[in-house]
Parts: C-alpha cells; sequence; structure tokens
C-alpha cells in the first residue's frame, strides 16, 4: 500500500489526529500507525492550529523516522478562488513527503491527480460515501481508500468492502465527536454564524442550547423535548467503538479513524494508547480482548469526552444516543503538564506545567509503553533548585521524584475532581 515500513504490523492501522507538531509527535509515540494532520489551507479545520510548513515538514520527518504514516486533510468544499495555488500547495506536500491527502470535493481530486499522480488519494467521509457504487465510483478514478460516511452500520460498511476492488481499503470513524448533520456537511453554521462549516469554520451551533418561542410572544420559552428550560436538541454523543474491535474488523474497516485535531495532548495520548492496547490484545488474543473490555473502556473514558455512543453501527440512533440536557464533558483527569526530563541518577522527572498541582496530590504518569505510574508527589522544585509546594504557572518547569523511570515525553495528569 505505501513505501513506508509500519511502525505496527497489524491487520489494522490506528489513524490518530493531530492538530499541532505537539500532539503529533505524542499520537507517534503513544502507538498511531498513521496520523492526519491539516495545513494552512483547504482543511475542514480551520480553529485549530494546524501545520505551518516548517512543522510539516518536521512532523513528517518524526512520523516517518518512527514508521508511522502522515495523512493531509485537503477536504473542503471548494470555492472558484480556493483553486489559486492549489497545485503548488500539493506538490509541496509530496516533496515533503506526505504519504496522502484527504478530498471531498470533485474539483480539488481532479487538481491533485493532475498535480501528484503518484501521491494516494483517500475520499473523506464529506463525500458522503453511504453505498457501493459511490466508492467504486471514486475507486475507479484512482482513490486508494475511501472513508465511509458516518451513518452507516456493520452490515453496509461490510456489503461496501465486498464490492471494492482490491488494493482499496475502507477507512472509519471508530472514536470522538459526532456531528448532527449529514457525514458533516453542516449548513447551520452558515446560516446562524456567518461561519462556513464545508470550509472548516464551524462554530458547532449543534452544541448550542435551544428554545421554542412563538412569534408574538417574545420571552415565552416553550419546551422542544425534555425540559421546558430548553434542550440540547441536536447534541450527539461522543463515538466510542473501542468494545466493537471484531465487529469493525469483521465488516471489512482497515483504518481506525479516531476524530480530535482540537484535542489536547492528553487526549490525543490516552485515546490512542487506549486503542493501541485493544487492537493489539485482540490481534494477539481475542479470547483476552473480551475478558478486558471493561478495562479498555475504562481507560478511555479518562479522556475527556462527552456520553458515549456506538452511533450507527448498531442500530440508528434514537433518544438514548442524544444528550439534551447538557453540552458539557466529563472530564475525570486534568492535563497537568508534559514530561520533558528524567535524571536516572536522581530519580527525578523535570515537568512542564499545563494546570496546577501540588506537593501531597497522587498524579498518574502516562507512559507510551506499560502501565500507568500512580504516585504521590512528596517534595518538588522549581528551576533553580528551591523547594516548591505547588506549581501554579503555565509552562512552569519543576522537578520531582518519581518511583520508576519514564520515558521522555510522558504525560502527566491529575484526578481532576479531588
Amino acid at each position: 500500500m505505501t513505501k513506508h515500513q509500519f511502525k505496527h504490523q497489524n491487520k489494522v492501522e490506528l489513524l490518530c489526529p493531530a492538530g499541532s507538531l505537539e500532539t503529533l509527535k505524542i499520537a507517534v509515540l503513544y502507538g498511531a500507525d498513521a496520523v492526519y494532520i491539516g495545513g494552512d489551507h483547504y482543511s475542514l479545520r480551520a480553529k485549530a492550529k494546524n501545520f505551518t510548513p516548517e512543522e510539516m515538514a518536521e512532523g513528517i520527518r518524526f512520523a516517518h523516522e518512527n514508521g508511522v504514516l502522515v495523512y493531509v486533510t485537503a477536504n473542503i468544499f471548494a470555492h472558484d478562488d480556493d483553486f489559486n495555488g492549489m497545485a503548488d500547495y500539493f506538490r509541496s506536500l509530496e516533496a515533503m513527503g506526505a504519504d496522502a491527502l484527504i478530498i471531498a470535493d470533485p474539483g480539488v481530486f481532479s487538481v491533485a491527480r493532475e498535480a501528484v499522480p503518484n501521491m494516494e488519494i483517500h475520499i473523506s467521509t464529506q463525500a458522503n460515501n453511504t453505498n457501493a457504487q459511490s466508492a467504486l465510483f471514486w475507486a475507479n478514478l484512482g482513490a486508494e481508500r475511501i472513508v465511509t460516511a458516518r451513518e452507516l452500520s456493520f452490515e453496509e460498511i461490510k456489503k461496501i468492502h465486498d464490492k471494492l476492488p482490491k488494493g482499496v481499503v475502507i477507512e472509519s470513524f471508530v472514536h470522538g465527536a459526532m456531528c448532527m448533520s449529514y457525514s458533516g456537511r453542516c449548513l447551520l453554521s452558515n446560516y446562524m454564524a456567518s461561519r462556513d462549516a464545508n470550509r472548516g469554520e464551524c462554530a458547532q451551533p449543534c452544541r448550542w442550547k435551544y428554545h421554542v418561542v412563538e412569534e408574538t410572544r417574545p420571552g415565552e420559552y416553550m419546551p422542544i423535548e425534555e425540559t421546558e428550560r430548553g434542550t440540547y436538541i441536536y447534541n450527539s454523543r461522543d463515538l466510542c467503538m473501542i468494545e466493537f474491535i471484531s465487529e469493525l474488523i469483521q465488516a471489512g474497516v482497515y483504518s481506525f479513524k479516531i476524530e480530535g485535531r482540537m484535542k489536547t495532548p492528553l487526549y490525543v495520548a490516552t485515546v490512542t494508547k487506549a486503542y493501541r492496547d485493544a487492537i493489539d490484545t485482540y490481534l494477539k488474543d481475542p479470547a483476552l480482548y473480551e475478558a478486558q473490555k471493561a478495562k479498555f473502556y475504562e481507560e478511555v473514558g479518562k479522556a475527556s469526552h462527552r456520553e458515549f455512543t456506538s452511533g450507527f453501527y448498531e442500530h440508528k440512533p434514537t433518544s438514548q444516543d442524544q444528550t439534551y440536557t447538557h453540552n458539557s464533558y466529563v472530564r475525570n483527569y486534568d492535563f497537568s503538564g508534559m514530561i520533558v526530563g528524567y535524571d536516572k541518577a536522581t530519580q527525578t522527572v523535570t515537568v512542564e506545567q499545563r494546570r496546577k498541582f501540588s506537593v501531597g496530590e497522587t498524579v498518574e504518569i502516562l507512559r507510551p509503553q506499560g502501565d500507568v505510574l500512580s504516585f504521590v508527589i512528596d517534595e518538588m522544585w522549581n528551576e533553580a533548585g528551591e523547594s516548591i509546594e505547588s506549581a501554579p504557572h503555565p509552562k512552569q518547569l519543576v522537578t520531582f521524584k518519581v518511583p520508576e523511570q519514564v520515558p521522555v515525553p510522558s504525560i502527566l495528569r491529575k484526578w481532576g475532581n479531588k
């Protein structure tokens, strides 16, 4: 399929989000087989940090050095002005070594095919691939991968898989936020906030709270459904398929895609490692995977998330797959810092603070491999070597002892509800 060697010789690919160079490196180190990123142009996550050309080149180098592939999003629905410079942009990505483009628009596809004929093209979920005929249409044009629409069941994905020619694979979302509109093609943001979701500027009006108001009775809020105080009628739960590895593989899904280019390094590390461990366990010993499902589910739930759903995979969503009363997240753990140094002689780590933590608190270090390391901080020092009681300042560098060796980088997290 590709010119690069996979880090994990598996039957499936774990594809993880990278909204910045930092999260790309985290995804790579915590077990991704491939990452998807966006540049300054043509991406549907305009609010993400995204990558400058220099960062993109560095990220691709880092990924390839670790046997991980890099796919670049170019999945906007383009207007005529968007095509200015597009061919040159694609050629620059090819020169950097990007492994594939993710595209939805037929016009963008045609430009890419002419400008970089040797690059893989993956057809985005935005292209609404809900049937075998549309998948075959793209495959016959030379696409190497079809990203299925999110509105498909296991059975429907299997039907598409069975009709695709050899060498064309299926990628499906397995985890993360769900959009209330058909495969993300939403007009609400454009209409209500003048921000075009199909060009990367979604204001997420599906997460807003709504009431019904009769025109001649301003200020009188009428119930829509669950509550007379209003309801989040479009607010989907988050997708989580970590308990369905077997079903996904049997349906023909090759690439397991995690949503989240707007997410923190803690989120990316937690979810990537949980799915890595679940996939590896299943491929090695399906019975052991079945026995440990609850553990994998618990671990992935430690990342900030909405309540979970299996989306359309098992059945059409019902009222149980929406959250009507609030649009808040379940946040069990805080992202406390990045481990940026380890001194074997003194058994201490240096942490770049991201959220306040203090002496006497129980913290956890999420390592790329192995179990989570949990312990109490007994003493802590600042950069001057002075003893301190807490680390309240963003990006503050502090040092403390750890009971075991810690690889760099690793993630420091803290139970947030204590």
